[in-house]
């Protein structure tokens, strides 16, 4: 298992945690963000494959894990971005590669247009592409909460199952062990700005490369925004993965294989 060690940072006021995988060579190190009910731990065993290449450092997003949760923190985009950019900045992070998955994609989105000099590549999975006008997110809210009451007060692997049907017995028992550090306001107030927040704007704002992975069994991105997405982005490219929109829980050896693909050199 690859080594790894924990650690908070103060990022403009708000307390983060992190995982780090570190991993000594020349290569571009990797910042790996979340989605909306994922602390970090729930990605350790993605980050643990890429960092056979790469320095790989998961934070969990204020609001949820080990981070900052407090009531009135705010989980805005900008909010997001700001302190992803911060956390790069505490860590001496050089032109890091910013790998986003749903709501972290998102947030990457909005790092890599606000903040342009700063990643050297992007990555974005599965994104959600709701906002004013646009199809809704097709995970209601509802959907999150329930399952959360169901992990805080104790439900077994059985019971969760009806939640996540295709998953091992071994993932489950890892949800449920960390949905209850997942602040409710802030997966409330993160729900409603999928709806508010626009993003498509972004995307002819970032100027690193960027790779979209998208998931061929889900419903966040069809093939026809993932090109909408490659027209907008100056330097982009888009990739199917067939799996759930949980992608590298379903099928982390294409999702490993899409994702390096992209980042090393031929």
């Amino acid at each position: 298992m690859t080594a790894r060690r924990g650690g908070h940072r103060l990022v403009r006021g708000v307390r983060l945690h992190f995982l780090e995988f570190p991993e000594s060579n020349e290569r571009p190190p990797i910042l790996l963000l979340p989605g909306i009910t994922s602390p970090a731990e729930t990605w350790a065993f993605v980050a643990e494959r890429l960092a056979a290449t790469h320095r790989v450092v998961v934070p969990d997003i204020r609001g949820r894990g080990l981070s900052d949760n407090r009531p009135g923190l705010g989980y805005t985009l900008d909010d997001y971005a700001t302190d992803a950019l911060g956390l790069i900045e505490a860590l001496g992070l050089q032109k890091p590669i910013v790998i986003g998955h749903s709501m972290g994609a998102r947030i990457a989105v909005r790092l890599a247009a606000t903040a342009p000099d700063v990643a050297s590549k992007v990555v974005l999975v599965d994104p959600p592409l709701s906002g004013p006008g646009r199809t809704p997110y097709p995970t209601p809210l509802g959907s999150y909460l329930t399952a959360i009451d169901a992990a805080s007060r104790g439900a077994s692997i059985a019971e969760f199952r009806q939640f996540t049907p295709t998953w091992s017995d071994a993932q489950i028992a890892l949800r449920l062990e960390w949905l209850p550090t997942c602040s409710v306001e802030a997966v409330t107030e993160t729900h409603r700005n999928f709806q508010e927040e626009e993003i498509f704007p972004d995307f002819a704002r970032i100027t690193c490369p960027c790779l979209l992975i998208y998931a061929g069994n889900a419903k966040v991105v069809s093939p026809e925004q993932a090109a909408e997405i490659v027209r907008l982005l100056p330097d982009g490219r888009a990739v199917m993965v067939r799996a759930g929109h949980m992608i590298p829980w379903d099928n982390l050896d294409d999702f490993i294989a899409a994702t390096l693909g992209f980042l090393l050199p031929a």
